[in-house]
């Protein structure tokens, strides 16, 4: 890596960046769905990929239409997600613990921005007992406006008081990069389900295969 940056603040979203959880909630969402005779394709499930529940409904009400019963279909979607998780526990990413353990040093400060509600997020990241190591978490029921506008990620820089321009923005999904750019941060992208179009390339400050090459990256600059 070539590019020399500064950083105070590390900002982690959750699903399909730490947790491979994305692929969950489509097998989710797909059951949940058959149910009521809709079927939920790959394509239409990414479109839905990084956003807040009420732009998540309405996508799927755009699709559908009107009688689709999406609070019916999330309420068993819920239930679908949370047993798949009890049986087989919370799949962490590869190289996560291992970048958690870099950063254990406080060095830098680490928070959490995630399209999700608090109650969901909360209760993922005490399964995995890293609840208490952000110094902060904001999820998508405590905004007003869900990525890709900018306003998660400049909130947490604020509350945490750090320079938008020094905070690394750690994203799976392309809304999740064109909020990160758009405040003003920098955007590395570890793709989950779909790689990064050429308009999203533009904004990535650089693409990663996995959070272990994003772990050699900090190595480097925390030397």
């Amino acid at each position: 890596m070539e590019k020399k940056v500064e950083i105070e603040l590390i900002i982690f979203d959750m699903d399909g960046l730490m947790f491979d959880t994305e692929k969950i909630s489509y097998i989710a969402w797909n059951e949940a769905a058959k149910q009521y005779n809709y079927q939920i394709s790959r394509d239409l499930f990414e479109k839905t990929v990084g956003t807040d529940i009420n732009k998540t409904k309405e996508i799927y009400i755009e699709h559908f239409g009107d009688r689709f019963p999406f609070d019916l279909i999330r309420s068993e979607r819920a239930k679908i997600s949370d047993e798949i998780v009890k049986t087989n526990g919370v799949p962490i990413k590869k190289g996560f613990c291992e970048l958690m353990n870099l950063l254990n040093n406080g060095k830098i400060k680490k928070a959490v921005a995630t399209s999700t509600s608090r109650k969901r997020a909360l209760n993922l990241l005490s399964l995995v007992q890293i609840d208490g190591f952000f110094d902060y978490i904001l999820c998508g029921d405590e905004i007003k406006n869900c990525k890709p506008n900018p306003e998660i990620f400049l909130k947490v820089a604020d509350k945490l008081k750090c320079t938008p321009k020094k905070c690394l923005v750690l994203e799976d999904s392309e809304i999740g990069i064109i909020a990160a750019y758009q405040a003003g941060m920098i955007p590395i992208m570890v793709p989950d389900l779909k790689e990064p179009s050429k308009e999203i390339q533009s904004f990535i400050f650089s693409r990663m295969d996995s959070l272990f090459d994003v772990k050699s990256f900090l190595e480097e600059i925390l030397k």
